[in-house]
């Protein structure tokens, strides 16, 4: 007989992984820090694999803790899940939601508009900022959870959602022919920048940084003016814009993942029920998108 996993466990294990650390864990789960590491042996014994490597002082997962940990987020929903269908009372209170202004404008209008017909008893208090800042608003418990994009430097979070990263220009103008290519990026800490900017080297493009904005409406309206070229995720791109490819000189670009990361300390049925429908939004989302493109062809 298979052993069964401890709910309560399960709990302690997605707080250490979110937090990076065992003491900062056992406050959030109001646990002495022998007791935590108590818990995470017994999951341990319980499917037999190491959980967590040593780097430095913070707690890394390994590859077995990772796979445990998409299990427990899935386990932990399900039973809040359960439960509160049982209990049949409404859910009332308010829920913190940080996200990029870019995603934004693509995804709250749904997310918001089911959600709140379906909840009209919770409150959401929407914080658009860049990712970099996001992260740091949950680290200092500002923010109950966060959208945003998600990067090997930044391993945080739990991926919800894959899109294709597009150079952009204007339908208009003839912007990408320039030479050097103007270009309107986000700040130097930005992942799609440093993408951009690291793939036209390797082809020797002459190009230069005429813009630098986190703002995803002012650098849309620079590219719609004919003023640059610019990356955008694909369903970021907006009517009159031209997507540029290799035929145009432009080289293929990473996709862009798109993480749900939890304010460890904040995981009450309220904000569940907010990240359960985000999650299953994003993913109606990328379904729409496959069936629209099978439709298209």
């Amino acid at each position: 007989m298979l052993p069964v996993l401890d709910n309560d466990h399960l709990r302690t294990l997605i707080a250490i992984a979110e937090t990076g650390s065992f003491t900062r864990a056992a406050d959030i789960v109001h646990k002495t820090q022998s007791a935590v590491s108590m818990q995470i042996r017994r999951l341990e014994e319980r499917i037999g694999r190491d959980l967590f490597e040593k780097e430095g002082r913070a707690a890394r997962l390994t590859e077995d803790g990772e796979r445990l940990l998409d299990y427990a987020y899935r386990m932990i929903r399900l039973n809040d899940e359960a439960v509160a269908s049982f209990r049949g009372e409404r859910l009332t209170g308010r829920v913190k939601l940080g996200v990029p202004d870019d995603y934004a404008e693509r995804y709250l209008p749904q997310i918001l508009a089911r959600f709140t017909a379906s909840n009209p008893g919770i409150e959401v208090l929407v914080v658009c900022e860049p990712t970099p800042c996001l992260i740091a608003n949950l680290q200092s418990m500002e923010l109950d959870m966060a959208i945003i994009t998600h990067s090997d430097k930044r391993n945080v979070g739990e991926i919800i959602r894959e899109e294709r990263l597009l150079w952009v220009t204007s339908q208009r103008h003839c912007t990408h022919e320039a030479r050097p290519v103007p270009l309107a990026l986000g700040r130097d800490t930005c992942n799609w920048r440093e993408a951009a900017v690291t793939r036209l080297k390797r082809r020797n493009v002459p190009h230069r940084i005429l813009y630098t904005s986190w703002n995803s409406a002012a650098v849309g309206a620079v590219v719609l003016a004919g003023l640059s070229v610019s990356v955008l995720p694909e369903s970021a791109v907006r009517a009159g814009m031209r997507v540029l490819t290799e035929a145009d000189g432009f080289p293929d670009l990473p996709s862009v993942q798109i993480a749900l990361v939890r304010n460890a300390a904040s995981r009450d049925h309220v904000s569940n029920a907010l990240a359960d429908h985000i999650m299953q939004s994003l993913d109606n989302l990328s379904i729409e998108g496959k069936n629209a493109m099978l439709a298209a062809e």
